[in-house]
Order: C-alpha cells, then structure tokens, then sequence
C-alpha cells in the first residue's frame, strides 16, 4: 500500500517548481463549469421527456410507435452532432462550437415548446438533437484541455454532473407542471429547456479558448497568454506551454490547420491508435448498451405496469431517482483523481449488473401476480432501480466522458471524441427507440436480465482493456497505451493497467 502512495505522489505536476498545492484554480473551474452547462440540455431532455411523452401522446393522440420515434429520434440526430462537431471544433475553436451547440439547441427548443403539431415537435427535437451532438463532445474535451492533470478527472466529470442535473430539473418540471392543462403543460416543460441555452451562449465571453487548440493554430503567444490565466504560476504555464509545443507535430503549428488527415488516421490507425480508439469506442458503447437513458425515459412505464397509477406517484419516483443520481455522481466527481477511473468504473459497472438482476427479478414477480401486485416486489424494483441509477452515476456516467477526452492525443482529440461519442449516440438512439418493443416482446424482466448480461461483458472489457489515466497529462496518454501495445500477457497488461 505504501509502494501504491509512493507511486501516486510522483505526477507531473509535482514536479512543477514553487507548485504549492493540488487545489484547483478558480478560472479553470468557472470555464469548465460554464461549458458544462451545455450538458444540461441533454439531462433535461431526458428527464422532461419521461413525463411530458404521457401528456403528448394523450393531447396529440399518437401510437406508442410514435412514442418511440420521438424519444429516440433527439438521440440518432445527436450522432449527426457528435460526427461533425469534431471538424467544426478544429476549424473555430472549441470555445465557438460551445456557441453552435447552445445556438442549435436554443432553436431545437423554442419549437419544441410553440409545436401545434407532432411534426413540428418532431422537426424540434431533430433540432435540438444536433446541438446536443455537439455539446456531448466539447464540454468534456474542452474542459480537459484546459485543465491540469491532478484535477482533471473532476473537471472532465462535471458534463455528467450537468446531465443528471439537468433530469434531476426535468422531473421536477414534470412535478411541478403536470397539474396544468395537458394543452399547455408539456409544452412549458419542453420551452424551458431554451433558458440554459441562452445562458450558455452569454457566457462564453468570459471563456478562455482551450491553449491546445491555439497551439495547433500556431497562435503560440494567445496559448500563453491562456496557460498564464489557468495555472498556479509562471512556472507552471512555462511546464504546460512547452509540454503541449513538444506533442503536437510541427507541421501542425499552422493558421491553415484545421483537421486534415485526422480521419485518415483514424480509419487506418496505427496499433497504437486502435488500443485507444477500442478503448474510448468501448467504454461509449457500454455506457448506452446499459440501457441507461431507456430505463430513465420508460420508469414511468415500468412502474405504471407494477401497479402506480398515479402520475404525480410516478414522477415523484423519477425525483427520487434523479436524487439518487445527483448524490452519487458528485461523490464520483470528487473521488475519480484520488481513487482512478478504473476502480470507479468497474465497481459502478458491477453494481449495475447487480442491480439489473433484482430489478428483473422484481419485475418477474409483479409481471407474474395476479390481482393485487406484492408489495415486496414493488419495493424490491424501487430500490433496484435507483441503485442502478446510482451505480451508473459512480462510474459509467462521469468517466465515460473524461476518459473519451483524454485518451487521444492532441492531433486526433476533437474528431476521434466525436467518434467515439457518436457510437454512445448511436447505441443511445437505437436502445431508446427500441426498448419498449423489445419489452413487449420479452416482458421487462426480460429485457432487464439482457441488460445485466450486457454488463457483466462491460466489467470484463474493461479490467483487461482500459488503462488507469489518473494523474497522467494529455501529453503522456498515448506513450500509455504504447506500454500496453508491447506486452500482451494478462498479468501484465494488468500491471500496465495499474502504474
């Protein structure tokens, strides 16, 4: 244990001269919280939606097919997002595409909240979808290229603490707004989602451009200038500035760059490279093939069938649920640079799967009861599911964003993320529109032992396939995964695992 302390102490930034203490500077968080708030558009979404598609569905007199499509069709149009925001960071900045992803979503939801119709509704969330594309993958890169390594794990965290803030909001709207009429009701609920939007867009302002990105521009003095104001002193920004020159290639150091031959790279990648790209894919495909957003969108559904009635019963287990995620996901936020990601993670992954098995089993017996649902089982589904909630906010939820920010070097970060994220979009579109079919099919017990299964794979990808990234910086990821490219042998690859 000691050897373990020993070999933690010993960071990069350590060795930094007159550093005097790991606490975060004051800018670095207020950038990173501000680009965060991006995040809340997509939790919001998810929670609101929950609750508003039981009013829509009975106001504009649509099929649960219907439903589906317009639950999912906000996720597949975010892979839209998440696939150009990449070229589109790298050609204005990440600082600008912040800008675009509010901008786009602000439209998304102002349609949303006027739409007579579920056409216009639907034109509204396909919107709003693509600045939540975009958002999904600035927040977390922009935010670790400006912060240090000993408090990036926070740092990069906080668009997930943003996201279940932002369901923890859209269950209270629901909440709040169902005793409205149902004309007016789920449209306040949707329009409101504008308001983060437009503050978002204000502040940017007081955001710094991320110093990465200007040294790939060849703006050398402005990435300066920028270290100066998010380090602890000169010395510091000296360290980071010529640390971030000595890893980005030379030919890149140019007003004229803007990306080219990045997915070159990524379509034909190195070994190197693919070890990276298969981890940061990887942990993006778990992260929705949990099931995760479906369970959030359909727990009314799950519990409707279990015998709550109700609908201010069944959105008061959705603030109960968004409760149990805001609490976990700041203890993980506060815990990923001390304890790593991996642990996290794979505890967070192995608590799902536990938590999936008695929430199938709860479900077995209340869809298998006749007459009066036992209590017991009800109970039983109840705490499943916020512990499922609660496991994934631990590890799947925060530390998929961090490590899909901080796992490609710096040529490759802003389309290789965009890559990695629109997978999770993907799977995500795919498991929201799919998931009450499947349900009907196999029942929701059934669905639910799938999606254990699913995590039981998760846990075992990830001990033998990702890497622990604590404490080390940006400059440092792909000289990690080459360590691992040399020794395959699964004793080893755990040690490398573990630095």
């Amino acid at each position: 244990m000691a050897a373990s302390n020993k070999n933690d102490a010993v960071q990069p930034q350590d060795n930094l001269p007159n550093v005097p203490s790991r606490r975060i500077h004051k800018y670095v968080l207020f950038s990173a919280m501000l680009a965060s708030t991006n995040s809340i558009l997509l939790g919001y979404d998810i929670g609101v939606m929950s609750g508003a598609k039981i009013f829509i569905r009975d106001e504009l007199k649509i099929t649960g097919v219907q439903i589906e499509v317009l639950v999912g069709i906000l996720n597949l149009m975010s892979l839209i997002g998440s696939l150009l925001s990449g070229k589109t960071s790298d050609y204005i900045g990440r600082r600008y595409t912040v800008v675009l992803a509010a901008a786009t979503f602000l439209v998304g939801a102002l349609l949303m909240g006027l739409a007579p119709s579920y056409p216009v509704l639907m034109a509204g969330r396909m919107i709003a979808g693509i600045g939540v594309g975009y958002s999904l993958m600035i927040a977390p890169v922009y935010t670790s290229e400006i912060s240090p390594a000993n408090s990036r794990g926070l740092l990069a965290s906080l668009p997930e603490f943003f996201i279940v803030g932002g369901i923890l909001l859209g269950y209270v709207s629901n909440f709040v707004l169902a005793g409205l009429p149902s004309w007016i009701n789920w449209r306040l609920m949707l329009g409101l989602a504008a308001i983060p939007a437009v503050v978002v867009g204000g502040g940017v302002m007081f955001m710094p451009e991320s110093p990465r990105w200007l040294v790939m521009k060849g703006r050398i003095d402005e990435a300066n200038d920028v270290l100066r104001k998010t380090s602890i002193d000169e010395a510091e920004a000296k360290f980071r500035l010529d640390e971030i020159r000595d890893a980005a290639n030379t030919g890149m150091l140019s007003s004229n760059w803007t990306g080219q031959g990045v997915w070159r790279e990524l379509l034909r990648p190195s070994p190197t490279i693919r070890r990276i790209l298969i981890a940061a894919i990887g942990i993006n495909f778990f992260m929705q093939a949990s099931g995760n957003d479906a369970v959030i969108y359909y727990t009314p559904e799950v519990f409707h069938d279990a015998g709550i009635h109700n609908k201010k019963k069944l959105f008061g287990v959705n603030v109960l649920m968004g409760l149990s995620k805001t609490t976990f996901v700041l203890v993980s936020a506060f815990y990923l640079d001390k304890f790593g990601r991996r642990p996290l993670l794979l505890l967070g992954t192995i608590g799902m799967a536990v938590a999936l098995a008695a929430l199938g089993l709860g479900s077995k017996f209340l869809e298998g009861a006749t007459g009066s649902k036992p209590e017991w089982a009800i109970i039983v589904s109840l705490i499943a599911v916020c512990s499922f909630v609660s496991f994934f906010s631990i590890g799947l939820g925060p530390i998929t964003w961090v490590y899909s920010s901080e796992v490609f070097p710096l040529r490759l970060r802003a389309q290789g993320a965009a890559l990695a994220i629109s997978v999770n979009r993907l799977v995500s579109g795919g498991v929201a529109m799919s998931f009450l079919s499947v349900s009907h099919k196999i029942t929701f017990a059934g669905t639910f032992f799938v999606l254990c299964g699913i995590m039981v794979v998760a846990s075992v990808f990830f001990y033998f396939y990702l890497p622990e990234t604590k404490g080390k910086t940006l400059e440092e990821m792909e000289e990690l995964f080459e360590v691992r490219e040399k020794d395959r042998h699964p004793t080893r690859v755990m040690e490398m695992a573990n630095p």
